[in-house]
């Protein structure tokens, strides 16, 4: 199964019952282990949690740290985009040059990397002088 048939899979169990805007992510980890995440929002929180914050929440609970892959997929005109907060999660976990694929359920793709989705992102090194 492709990292996007992962992310299509999960994609159907996301529990969206406000916007019914259903994400899927999938995540390869660099031990070859695929992650999968759904959006899920509730009252308190109606735009919910992030389909990669889950998948990248399945990984580090699953033992794993870096990203080799990403997949991400929902059903919108053109491919889906992370928000800003798991923009800076993935480049927490993944290298600038890891491949994001950004899907339509109607197979528009665009392939970009964790570096073009978050130029300048914050990292450790901001803190060396502490």
């Amino acid at each position: 199964m492709s990292l996007i048939d992962n992310a299509r899979a999960v994609r159907e169990n996301a529990y969206v019952p406000y916007s019914k805007f259903k994400v899927g992510a999938a995540i390869r980890a660099t031990s070859g282990v695929v992650y999968v995440g759904c959006n899920v929002e509730n009252v308190a929180y109606p735009e919910g949690t992030c389909a990669e914050a889950g998948a990248i929440a399945a990984m580090v609970a699953g033992g794993d740290t870096r990203i080799a892959e990403v997949a991400v997929i929902a059903d919108c005109p053109k491919p889906i985009s992370p928000c800003g907060g798991c923009r800076q999660k993935l480049a927490e976990f993944a290298d600038g040059d890891v491949v994001v694929t950004l899907t339509t359920t109607d197979g528009i793709v665009l392939q970009t990397t964790v570096a073009d989705l978050l130029p300048g992102s914050f990292d450790a090194d901001y803190m060396s002088r502490v």
